[in-house]
């Protein structure tokens, strides 16, 4: 059955054509200037504000992980059996993961006989360059299509905040200037494709969606159909999440990507995971169900804000060796943000760093 389409955002933008040709170059003017200034302004505000939204994000996560580290770093002493397994502890309780806090320990024993870290601040900056690299190989820009819909599954299970996370997405783009079409997939939650309407509607974008119980497959083909009709750039296709009926939907999921690939042979050009922080180590087990079936190109921690246990992020970028596009760290509809390591690794150590000098 095809599905139904809704549109929420005014014809002018469904319309957009496409140009592949840069604009003509003009002198540049003092008004330009100006602008160019204001532009500025802008931009150093909005990164004021990122940061802000990820250091109050992980609040919990600094709260104790920080206060802990302060205890042990700021007195100052001796990096000995007992220091190494009080913070072992420490390190365990974020939930980095225990293979990466037996390297961390490994190496800061070598190095610290070496004389090349020392207690207090040596010792802070080695932690927080520790925990970086395991973050260095993170591709935090999505893999665009260059000549036609960008589409994006969004998959994961129920309660990890997917639905919520497309709406999150939504905004992000069109909030670049991107052109934004939802498919409401998940066709076995009644809840889920009205909330995606609604969503929709707040945020100004597209909606393709059908009934409850219908094919989530012929909802993904009418959305890329439409996406390319209406020269729309990127395209959200929500999934459904059942995994205790595993068997049925993975065979599901194949089949969406096999109708999406019948239009486009290339997409989808992302799938994203969406996998609730607070779920700690299980997160990691939902995340190798999924990769047995679908080519998972990025991941979308949510939650972050809810949890002591940041360092979940460190574990399943370690385990799973995929990049994290984006981190939940609050409710609000900006409280997606793209990934950063150094903002990340920042806001966790940055008030203990203040007091560890």
């Amino acid at each position: 059955m095809s599905a139904a389409s809704w549109r929420a955002c005014p014809e002018s933008s469904r319309n957009r054509s496409r140009s592949s040709n840069p604009p003509s170059p003009r002198r540049r003017s003092t008004t330009d200037a100006g602008s160019s200034s204001h532009r500025g302004a802008r931009v150093f505000k909005a990164i004021g504000r990122f940061f802000q939204r990820i250091t109050t994000g992980l609040a919990k996560t600094r709260s104790v992980v920080g206060d802990a580290l302060l205890s042990l770093i700021g007195r100052g002493r001796k990096i000995d059996a007992a220091f190494l397994d009080e913070l072992e502890d420490v390190l365990i309780r974020a939930d980095i993961g225990i293979a990466k806090v037996d390297e961390i320990l490994a190496d800061l024993k070598l190095r610290y006989k070496a004389g090349e870290v020392a207690p207090g601040e040596e010792l802070l900056d080695f932690l927080k360059k520790s925990l970086r690299a395991e973050l260095s190989l993170n591709e935090d820009e999505l893999r665009w299509n260059t000549t036609g819909p960008t589409v994006v599954l969004v998959v994961g299970v129920n309660g990890a905040g997917k639905t919520t996370s497309i709406a999150k997405l939504a905004k992000h783009f069109k909030d670049d200037g991107k052109s934004v079409l939802i498919a409401a997939g998940d066709t076995f939650r009644a809840a889920a494709i009205e909330q995606l309407a609604i969503w929709a509607e707040r945020v100004g974008c597209d909606l393709i969606k059908s009934h409850p119980g219908a094919d989530a497959a012929a909802v993904a083909y009418d959305a890329v159909v439409a996406a390319e009709a209406r020269k729309i750039d990127i395209v959200l296709i929500d999934t459904a999440g059942r995994l205790h009926n595993k068997e049925h939907l993975m065979k599901e999921l194949e089949k969406v990507q096999l109708v999406i690939k019948k239009r486009i042979p290339a997409a989808p050009h992302e799938c994203l995971l969406v996998l609730d922080a607070t779920a700690g180590q299980n997160a990691i087990q939902q995340a190798k169900v999924f990769g047995q079936v679908m080519g998972v190109t990025g991941l979308v921690l949510t939650k972050l804000d809810g949890t002591a246990k940041g360092g979940i992020v460190i574990a399943i970028k370690r385990e799973l060796n995929l990049p994290v596009r984006y981190i939940g760290v609050g409710e609000q509809m900006d409280d997606l943000q793209p990934f950063d390591p150094d903002a990340f690794i920042d806001a966790i150590f940055n008030a203990t760093a203040d007091k560890a000098r």
